[in-house]
């Protein structure tokens, strides 16, 4: 790959991976709600969940999808109700009688919720409409077909060097939110500032 072409492919991974989308609105809930070092697995469950979507993509579901447009519309139903759970699993501490993080509790345990487990963080960027965009436009723009694999390997490591400490960043600032949203009224506050913001990454879906 030649080296203006890595710069910019460079440029891509920090722009899509540091700009708010579902997986980011959500870390930054997680850090809030339960820590960095809690949400590590979600955050881990996103790279490698990423990762295998851009091989998929590469070995051809990309082009399954643009011959066969009744797989596309499935593929933003499925995108939508799923962005839909999470933001009402989101959002429902905020209608909880307890705050979302009680200081009482051993290690500010939540009483309501917890974190995305590895496979579900893995497993949800198959009805993550921007994971879709980015590998999606990172194949279609950075690979040629005489240099798929090595092209399509740059940019999975790309994603992997760069782009998971970024996200990782989300989830930080969220943590350092956690003394802030001790506050009941405040914890009920940011929740649903958040799942309101997870509603408006859908915005993708009808475009």
């Amino acid at each position: 790959m030649p080296l203006e072409q890595l710069i910019a492919l460079m440029g891509f991974v920090v722009v899509m991976t540091g700009t708010p989308g579902p997986n980011n609105m959500m870390l930054l809930a997680s850090g809030a709600n339960f820590g960095f070092r809690r949400s590590i697995p979600h955050i881990l469950g996103i790279t490698v969940g990423c990762q295998i979507l851009l091989i998929a993509i590469a070995l051809g579901l990309g082009q399954l999808l643009t011959r066969f447009p009744v797989l596309e519309l499935v593929l933003k139903v499925l995108c939508g109700m799923a962005l839909l759970y999470l933001t009402w699993m989101l959002v429902k501490p905020a209608f909880a009688a307890a705050p979302a993080v009680v200081p009482s509790l051993p290690e500010d345990e939540p009483v309501v919720t917890r974190p995305l487990s590895f496979w579900q963080g893995a497993m949800f960027q198959w009805v993550n409409p921007k994971a879709w965009m980015m590998m999606l436009t990172a194949i279609a723009t950075y690979t040629q077909p005489q240099t798929m694999w090595a092209n399509t390997l740059m940019i999975g490591l790309l994603f992997v060097v760069l782009g998971m400490p970024v996200i990782s960043m989300w989830n930080l600032f969220g943590a350092s939110l956690r003394a802030f949203l001790l506050d009941p009224l405040k914890a009920r506050v940011f929740n649903l500032a958040m799942g309101v913001l997870l509603l408006g990454s859908m915005y993708p879906l009808f475009q």
